[in-house]
């Protein structure tokens, strides 16, 4: 069955004329005319067969109709603040579902989390890591870092970064006895490969390497697990920024050689334009930007 309700906007003057016992201060409260709550409170008078207040000389005196109309306003209006408050101290706290590829979240998130949290307990955090790009109108996930080139009609979107790809391997690797000091001297060397060899191809033809031959080296399909191998000291692979940044800052991996790709895809802040806004979400877009910009700064620090 359908609510019967009043109109609102003449519960809300009848509330605010009981509490002052006057239009005109009623009228001030609300910024509305004197005659606007005079009119709106005979309406609802009208509406409800009842007199709620008595029109005496200089002064308005509410009904016992009226006293009691006015507890039971008061309890709802009293209801709807405080529901309001609670949605509102949601929407700057609470929990906080984050989406993002298995890779991000291993070789760059996770390590960020610890920062994150300290600063701001009141956020619970989530991390969901999935190959899917999530849909937000049928999964709870309040905000997403996807790989690509920026172009998701319908969402609010900011570039985390932008994105080189360039060799990196394990300190002790660039201290072996072979050199590493030109791109031909990585032929001496293990190559780790992610999906396939077509990348190293490319990127030795780029450094002038014209004639690679056959490469060899394990192929994997994961990022996580090339840069984990290269850390280990398995060999050399192709890394991007992102992805490399928390180990060449640590010093698990360097730059033996300077020249870097440029990549047309990057990461990527997502989320539904609706909620762009929350304050959570705007507090946890700016973290992450923060330390992107930061890893820009040490990484440059480091470059060959």
């Amino acid at each position: 069955m359908p609510r019967r309700l009043p109109s609102l906007n003449a519960v809300r003057a009848f509330e605010a004329a009981a509490r002052h016992e006057s239009f005109t201060r009623a009228a001030d409260e609300l910024c509305v005319t004197q005659g606007a709550v005079s009119h709106q409170v005979k309406a609802l008078e009208a509406e409800l067969g009842l007199k709620l207040f008595n029109r005496e000389r200089q002064r308005l005196a509410i009904t016992e109709a009226g006293r009691d109309y006015l507890n039971v306003v008061r309890d709802a209006f009293d209801r709807i603040a405080i529901g309001t408050e609670r949605l509102l101290q949601r929407q700057n706290s609470g929990v906080l579902t984050v989406s993002t590829s298995p890779d991000f979240a291993a070789k760059w998130l996770v390590h960020r989390l610890g920062r994150f949290a300290e600063a701001y307990p009141e956020i619970e955090l989530r991390v969901s890591a999935t190959l899917h790009h999530v849909d937000f109108a049928r999964e709870d996930i309040d905000l997403a870092v996807r790989h690509g080139e920026g172009h998701w009609p319908g969402l609010h979107v900011t570039r985390l970064c932008s994105e080189e790809l360039f060799p990196v391997c394990s300190p002790r690797l660039a201290t072996d006895a072979r050199p590493l000091n030109v791109p031909a001297d990585l032929l001496g060397f293990p190559l780790l490969h992610l999906d396939d060899r077509t990348v190293w191809a490319t990127w030795l033809e780029a450094a002038g390497v014209g004639d690679a031959g056959a490469m060899h080296g394990p192929v994997m399909n994961r990022a996580s697990m090339v840069i984990d191998a290269a850390v280990d000291g398995q060999g050399v692979t192709l890394a991007r920024t992102t992805l490399a940044a928390w180990d060449l800052i640590n010093g698990r991996l360097i730059r033996p050689l300077a020249l870097a790709l440029p990549l047309a895809k990057s990461y990527w802040i997502v989320c539904p334009k609706a909620s762009a806004s929350l304050p959570k979400i705007v507090t946890f877009r700016d973290g992450l930007l923060a330390e992107a910009a930061d890893d820009a700064q040490r990484i440059a620090a480091l470059e060959p």
